[in-house]
Order: structure tokens, then C-alpha cells, then sequence
């Protein structure tokens, strides 16, 4: 485990944005394609704004993304469908990419996910922590058995207050119930994984992350059982696990 603490969000997305093309510019060279992970939401706004204007050949590059609401059309403004599109898919030239349909047969879209992304390994996940310390929409207590790739899972009231909290949804009540999500398990099969986690609001949560025995409970406990993570904090976020920036 690696953890950087920055001044602000905007140098950890920059840092964590050179590390990020690093490791996919690596991957290339070795076998000429790489295999992209990404994670959305509010606190990946600086990551992807540096992530874009990365030098790298972008279409050698296989994108997948985390999850997505079940029921959510592809047009609502909190789909993380719509996000990718905005503020990277139509930014770069990817080589192809999986978007995770939140309508339709969810079953089916599982099932497709699950063939192709067992394709072969990930070289690189972005993996945030949410305000209930979920990875992806695992929230606790997660499901650390489960060796399924894409898993359909009922949300917490924590999670759904996050998302109401960050102005994707006016109330709790528009805030869908389930969600098709990346498991854990196979989040941890990525070669590599980098989280950015900015922000006041996120600190409860890392002092959980890095202070607390691995458990369901706190599902971002298990990044740390990975031999290959970096964890990107600003100032505000390491507040309060005592951790501060290196001058």
C-alpha cells in the first residue's frame, strides 16, 4: 500500500492522473493493449480533467466501468453512463469500451459483463471510497465471497444520502434501490488499483479504510489486502487519520 497526501484535489487528480497513464503507457509496451477500470461520482472530477490530457494512445485502451443504477436510463443526469460520456469517452479515442445498462434485462447485462470482462486481467482500476466506505456500490456489509464479476445489490440509506448529498438526485425517494455493480472480488483482481479520494466529506471514511480489521462492514478495508494500491488523499480527507501532506 502507497498513500499520497496532497494539498487539494486538484494536485491529487493531476499525481494520480501521471501515475495512471504510467501504468497503462507500461501495460501497452508489454502487450500492446491495456484494460481500464473506472470508477465516477463528484470526487473524480479532477482526476478525470487531468486524465484526458494525459500523451498516451488512447485507442489501445478497453474501458469498463464500476456500476450503474438498475433502472436508470442512459439520459438521467446521475447516470454514470452519462458521466463517462461527458467527461471521458467523448474526450478521447478509445479503443472500445463496456457501459453498464442499468435498464433493460439486468440479468442479461450481467451476464455479458461477466463474459467480458473475463476476458482477460485488468491492468489498471480507479477505485473510489464512498461516505459509508462502499467500493463501487458494494456497500456493507459487502459480499466478500461472491466470485462473480457483476452483481445486482440492494443500496444502504448512507449511499443513497451520498448521491442526494452530491445533487445527483433531489430526494431520497428518487434515488433507485438497486444497482448493477463490480464485485469485490473482482475488483481485486486488477493488477493495479489507485483510488482518489478528496474531500472532507470522505475522511470518516478513510480513517475507517486504513484503521479498521478487514470487514464486510467497511468494504474499502479490503483494499488493503491488494499488493498494488496507491491511495491518493488531499489534506481535508487524511485530516483524520492523522495523516498529512509531505513537504
Amino acid at each position: 500500500m502507497n498513500i499520497h497526501v496532497l494539498d487539494n484535489a486538484e494536485q491529487l487528480g493531476a499525481q494520480a492522473a501521471a501515475q495512471a497513464a504510467e501504468v497503462l503507457r507500461e501495460a501497452i509496451g508489454r502487450q500492446g493493449k491495456a484494460r481500464l477500470l473506472l470508477s465516477t461520482g463528484s470526487s473524480q472530477f479532477e482526476f478525470f480533467q487531468a486524465f484526458i490530457a494525459q500523451h498516451m494512445d488512447w485507442s489501445k485502451i478497453e474501458m469498463f466501468h464500476l456500476d450503474e443504477y438498475a433502472g436508470l436510463s442512459a439520459d438521467h443526469p446521475a447516470s454514470f453512463q452519462a458521466y463517462l460520456q461527458e467527461r471521458f469517452i467523448r474526450q478521447v479515442q478509445l479503443g472500445s469500451y463496456h457501459l453498464v445498462d442499468g435498464t433493460g434485462d439486468v440479468s442479461a447485462t450481467i451476464a455479458a459483463l461477466n463474459e467480458a470482462i473475463g476476458e482477460a486481467p485488468i491492468d489498471l482500476a480507479m477505485i473510489g471510497i464512498g461516505e459509508n466506505a462502499h467500493i463501487a456500490f458494494n456497500d456493507p456489509p459487502a459480499d466478500f465471497d461472491t466470485e462473480e464479476p457483476y452483481i445486482l445489490v440492494a443500496l444502504d440509506e448512507a449511499c443513497k444520502r451520498q448521491q442526494v448529498g452530491e445533487g445527483w438526485f433531489a430526494g431520497l425517494e428518487d434515488v433507485p434501490t438497486h444497482a448493477i455493480t463490480m464485485s469485490v472480488r473482482q475488483i481485486l483482481k486488477s493488477r493495479v488499483i489507485l483510488s482518489c479520494v478528496p474531500h472532507a466529506v470522505k475522511a470518516e471514511a478513510v480513517k475507517r479504510t486504513l484503521e479498521r480489521d478487514i470487514t464486510p462492514e467497511v468494504p474499502s478495508t479490503m483494499l488493503r489486502t491488494h499488493p498494488n494500491w496507491t491511495l491518493y488523499l488531499d489534506r481535508a480527507s487524511a485530516a483524520l487519520a492523522g495523516l498529512t501532506v509531505k513537504e
